[in-house]
C-alpha cells in the first residue's frame, strides 16, 4: 500500500527537486496524482503576478499522472510523476504550438520527441509557457500572452526568450521547464531568475520533427534548480535522430554519474570582458564573477584570468538568425496575424537567402575552430558573465520596431551568442544577487561533447558555495 509522506502540501512538495519528487513516486510514498496536483495548486496561487504560463493542462496533466501511477514503481522512469512544462516551441500532442504569437491555431497530432521522451521517463506535462513570438528577443513580452515578469521583482523582465519556463521553476511552481536556445534564450532567463540553464552542444538533444531549427543556432535544453536535476534531464532528453542534421556521439556514461564525481584539478580560464566590443560589464557582475573564480581557486583549480581576444561570430550569426526567423514566418498557418515586428523582420531577412545561410553556417565551422584556439587551449573551462546587466525593466522594447528593439537587446546578449554560433555546451549558474536583490549569472564553456564536465564544476560550485543560489521566489 502506498504511504502517503505526511504532511506533504503543495508547498513543501514545491521546495523539492526533480530527483527527490521521482523518488518518492517511485517508492511509493507519494503519487504521481499528488505531484500533479500539488503542482496545479502552485501554479493557480502564483502564476497571476507573474504571467508564465500559456495553457495549464489540468486535466490532461491529472490524466497523464493517473497513467504514470497505473504503471507503479519503475526504475526504468527517472522522472516519474515529475511535472514539467514547456515552452510554446515544443509540440504536445492535442496543443496548438503557437511560438508565442498567434500565428498556428491547429493542435498538433504526435509529440516532439524530447517530449516523448520525457514522457517516457514518467514526466507529466503540466503546462505550456510563454516566449516572444519566435523567440526573437531575451526579453518575455508580446501581444499575444502580455509580460512575463521576473518574481525577483516584478517591474524587471525574466529575460528571454525561455522567460516563461524559467519563471515557473524560480517560484517552485514546477522544479524543472524545457527551453530553447539560438542567443542566450536559455542561459539569460536562467541568470536573470537564478536557476541552473544548459545549452548542450549543437546535435546534443534531437529538434525532431524539425531537421534544424534556426540553421543550427537553436538548441534545446532545461532550466532547474538544482545541478543535479540538470543533469537527470539531460540524461532523460539527450540523443539524436535521423531526422537530425547535426548529431554528437553518445556519453561513454550517464551526465548524472559524471556530474556527482569530482572533475579533478581543471584549468580554469575567467574574464569579464565583454564577447560584443563597445558593451561593458556591470561592477556588480563583475564582482560576482570574481567570486565564483575565487570560489574554484578553493576547490584546487589552476584558475587565472585573461583578457581574450573573442572571435567575431556576428557575420555568421545574422544570417542564420534572420534565416531562420523567415522560415518560421513562412512556416506558420496565419502569416497575416504574426505581430509587426515578426512580419518586418521576415521582410529584412529576404537577403538571408539559402547559400547565404549556408555559407554563415560554414563561417561558424571557423568560429567553432577559433573558440578552441583561443579559449580552450590552455584551459579547460571558461568562465564569464551570463549577461553583462542586470535585467532590465519589462516595456523596454514598447514602441520600437524591429530593427531598433534589436539594436537595444545587444547588450543583453552580448555574451551569449557565440556559443551558438560556434556550438559549444555553455552552462548558465547562479552567482548571488545584485544589491537590489535581482540574480546574476555566470556561464563555464567547454569543449564541445564536454557537458558532464560543465557540471561536475556546477556541482562543486552548488555543494561549496550554497549562497550563490537565491532559492524559491515568492513574488
Amino acid at each position: 500500500m502506498r504511504r502517503t509522506l505526511h504532511r506533504m502540501d503543495s508547498q513543501t512538495l514545491g521546495t523539492l527537486d526533480a530527483v527527490a519528487t521521482a523518488a518518492a513516486v517511485r517508492e511509493g510514498r507519494i503519487s504521481a496524482r499528488e505531484t500533479v496536483q500539488a503542482a496545479l495548486a502552485r501554479i493557480e496561487e502564483r502564476n497571476g503576478p507573474v504571467n508564465a504560463f500559456t495553457v495549464v493542462r489540468a486535466e490532461s496533466a491529472l490524466a497523464e499522472a493517473d497513467e504514470v501511477d497505473a504503471v507503479g514503481p519503475s526504475a526504468d522512469r527517472p522522472l516519474a510523476g515529475v511535472p514539467i512544462v514547456v515552452k510554446e516551441e515544443y509540440d504536445v500532442t492535442g496543443d496548438v504550438t503557437t511560438l508565442g504569437g498567434a500565428g498556428n491555431s491547429t493542435p498538433r497530432t504526435a509529440d516532439s520527441e524530447v517530449v516523448r521522451r520525457l514522457r517516457a521517463a514518467g514526466a507529466v506535462i503540466v503546462g505550456r509557457t510563454t516566449m516572444p513570438e519566435f523567440g526573437q528577443f531575451p526579453f518575455t513580452e508580446s501581444l499575444a500572452t502580455g509580460v512575463t515578469r521576473n518574481p525577483f521583482d516584478l517591474d524587471r523582465s525574466p529575460g528571454g526568450s525561455s522567460g516563461g519556463s524559467a519563471v515557473a521553476v524560480a517560484t517552485g511552481m514546477v522544479p524543472v521547464a524545457l527551453g530553447a536556445d539560438g542567443g542566450g534564450s536559455i542561459r539569460i532567463p536562467a541568470s536573470a531568475c537564478g536557476l541552473v540553464g544548459l545549452k548542450p552542444t549543437r546535435g546534443c538533444i534531437s529538434v525532431a520533427p524539425l531537421s534544424q531549427h534556426w540553421y543550427g543556432l537553436v538548441v534545446l535544453g532545461g532550466m532547474s534548480r538544482s545541478v543535479r536535476d540538470s543533469a537527470l534531464l539531460l540524461d532523460v532528453i539527450s540523443g539524436s535522430t535521423p531526422v537530425d542534421r547535426w548529431s554528437v556521439p553518445p556519453p561513454r556514461e550517464p551526465f548524472a554519474a559524471v556530474a556527482a564525481r569530482e572533475p579533478g584539478t581543471l584549468r580554469i580560464a575567467w574574464s569579464t570582458k565583454c564577447v560584443t566590443p563597445g558593451v561593458d560589464t556591470d561592477p556588480e557582475i563583475t564582482a560576482a564573477t570574481e567570486q565564483v573564480a575565487r570560489a574554484l581557486v578553493r576547490l584546487g583549480h589552476l584558475v587565472h584570468r585573461t583578457a581574450p581576444r573573442w572571435p567575431v561570430a556576428t557575420d555568421a550569426f545574422l544570417p542564420q538568425f534572420y534565416g531562420g526567423m523567415a522560415a518560421e514566418a513562412g512556416q506558420v498557418e496565419h502569416p497575416e496575424r504574426l505581430e509587426p515586428r515578426t512580419r518586418q523582420t521576415a521582410r529584412l531577412a529576404r537577403w538571408a537567402t539559402p547559400r547565404v545561410v549556408e555559407r554563415a553556417i560554414r563561417r561558424g565551422d571557423r568560429v567553432a575552430a577559433a573558440v578552441d584556439a583561443r579559449l580552450l587551449t590552455d584551459a579547460d573551462v571558461f568562465l564569464l558573465p551570463t549577461m553583462p546587466k542586470l535585467p532590465p525593466p519589462v516595456g523596454l522594447l514598447d514602441g520600437m520596431d524591429a530593427v531598433r528593439a534589436q539594436v537595444a537587446t545587444l547588450p543583453y546578449v552580448a555574451n551569449t551568442v557565440l556559443t551558438n554560433v560556434s556550438g559549444h555546451p555553455a552552462l548558465a549558474l547562479p552567482a548571488g544577487l545584485s544589491a537590489s536583490g535581482l540574480p546574476i549569472g555566470v556561464q563555464l564553456i567547454a569543449r564541445r561533447g564536454e557537458e558532464g564536465l560543465l557540471l561536475a564544476i556546477a556541482a562543486q560550485i552548488e555543494a561549496s558555495r550554497p549562497d550563490f543560489w537565491p532559492g524559491v521566489a515568492t513574488p
